[in-house]
């Protein structure tokens, strides 16, 4: 399987990051960008550096490189993953403004009618965002804001973020044990 995944300014780089601990210890091949905002939030969220997130990554792109081989729809991918993704880029990619390599890389997912999953971290919600959401949903890209369950029963701040992962892991096909997955009054 090969996925690329996107970081971007929103607050949540916690999700993008283990995200891409949980696809290296399945040996899933990664294509990671990482926006100019998402390197500050990453230094102030996670108290480290956008390099100790490229490490987790197979392949790694500046988010101004538009001559990477992901903007090609020749370049085949088994997806895309923007997490957690800032209301503006979800903007972008709803209206087609592709001025660097997540939004140009979002846009050929959607052009090859790849799968597209944006975590959006983000609240409260207006209508603009709403609309922007509504207007990619249709498109069938799958939105899965950064809103976990509580079914599972988490404990530690780990489980509410490997709740979110294993809903993205569920949406692309890849199995995990991340939660304990709700069947009415019995859980396994």
């Amino acid at each position: 399987m090969r996925l690329i995944v996107a970081i971007t300014g929103a607050s949540g780089v916690i999700y993008g990051k283990r995200l891409l601990e949980v696809l290296r210890e399945r040996n899933i091949e990664t294509h990671l960008i990482i926006s100019k905002a998402a390197e500050k939030v990453i230094r102030h969220e996670l108290e480290t550096t956008k390099m100790d997130l490229e490490r987790l990554a197979v392949h790694v792109y500046d988010v101004e490189d538009l001559s990477a081989p992901i903007v090609s729809g020749s370049f085949k991918t088994d997806g895309m993953i923007v997490i957690p993704c800032s209301m503006k880029t979800l903007a972008g990619i709803a209206h087609g403004y592709s001025d660097n390599l997540i939004l140009r890389a979002a846009d050929v997912t959607l052009k090859e009618k790849r799968k597209l999953i944006l975590v959006p971290r983000e609240t409260p919600i207006n209508v603009i965002h709403l609309r922007n959401m509504l207007d990619l949903a249709s498109q069938d890209v799958l939105i899965v804001p950064a809103m976990p369950g509580y079914y599972h029963k988490p404990t530690k701040i780990e489980d509410l973020v490997d709740f979110v992962i294993g809903k993205v892991l569920d949406l692309l096909g890849i199995e995990h044990k991340l939660f304990k997955q709700w069947l009415g009054n019995e859980q396994t």
